[in-house]
C-alpha cells in the first residue's frame, strides 16, 4: 500500500469521541484564539493573529489520537479557505485593513488560517454535525455572517456593500460547512483505531 492509499483511506473507528473535558478546552481554544486573532488583523499585528491560530492548531494536534489525519484536515480547510475568501475579496464586497501602503489583492493570511482554526473543532465540538447535512449547512447560512460580521465590528474587516456581502457569505457558508463536515469524518483523527487483527 503506497504512502497515499495510507493518508486517504478511512479508518475504522470505535465510538471513542472526546471526552467532556476535550469538547470543553477545545470550544474555549477556539474562542479565545478567534477573538485574540480578530485582535490582532484589527490592530495590524496579522503576525499574531497567524502565531495564536498556530498555537492553537499546534495544541490540537498534540492532543490528537492520530495528528497526521487532523493535520491534513487542516490543510484541507486552508485550502477551501483561501479558495472562498479570494473569491469573496473578488466580488468586492469586502474589503480588510491594508496595514502596509497598498490594496488588499489576496485574502489575509490569518483569515485563510481561520479556516484551520475551525478545522480543529470539526472532529471534537462540532463533531454533533456528522451526518446532519441540513443542520451543518444552516449552521453555516446563519454562523458564517455572524462570525464575519462579528470581526467586521471588531474592524478586522470591512463590508463595502453589507447586504449582498452578508448573502454571499451566507451562500458560501451553506454549502462550505457540510463540505468540512464531510472532510472531517474522513480524516478524524480524534476517534480511537480499532486495533486489526
Amino acid at each position: 500500500m503506497t504512502l497515499r492509499d495510507r493518508a486517504f483511506r478511512a479508518p475504522v473507528l470505535t465510538g471513542g469521541g472526546p471526552t467532556p473535558a476535550t469538547l470543553i478546552a477545545n470550544f474555549t481554544v477556539f474562542q479565545v484564539t478567534w477573538f485574540a486573532a480578530i485582535f490582532g488583523a484589527a490592530h495590524c499585528i496579522p503576525a499574531w493573529s497567524a502565531l495564536c491560530i498556530c498555537c492553537a492548531i499546534a495544541w490540537h494536534l498534540g492532543v490528537a489520537e492520530r495528528p497526521s489525519r487532523e493535520a491534513l484536515l487542516v490543510g484541507f480547510a486552508c485550502v477551501i479557505g483561501f479558495v472562498l475568501e479570494n473569491l469573496q475579496l473578488m466580488l468586492g464586497h469586502v474589503t480588510f485593513p491594508s496595514c502596509a501602503d497598498g490594496a488588499v489583492r489576496l485574502a489575509p493570511y490569518w483569515l485563510v488560517a481561520m479556516w484551520g482554526l475551525l478545522a480543529i473543532c470539526l472532529n471534537v465540538s462540532l463533531r454533533w454535525l456528522r451526518r446532519r447535512w441540513w443542520l451543518a449547512a444552516v449552521l453555516g447560512a446563519v454562523g458564517g455572517p455572524f462570525s464575519f460580521a462579528s470581526g467586521v465590528k471588531l474592524g478586522a474587516a470591512y463590508f463595502v456593500d453589507p447586504m449582498p456581502a452578508l448573502l454571499t457569505i451566507a451562500v458560501t457558508w451553506c454549502a462550505a460547512l457540510p463540505l468540512l463536515v464531510w472532510l472531517s469524518m474522513r480524516f478524524d483523527g480524534v476517534s480511537r483505531v480499532e486495533a486489526r487483527s
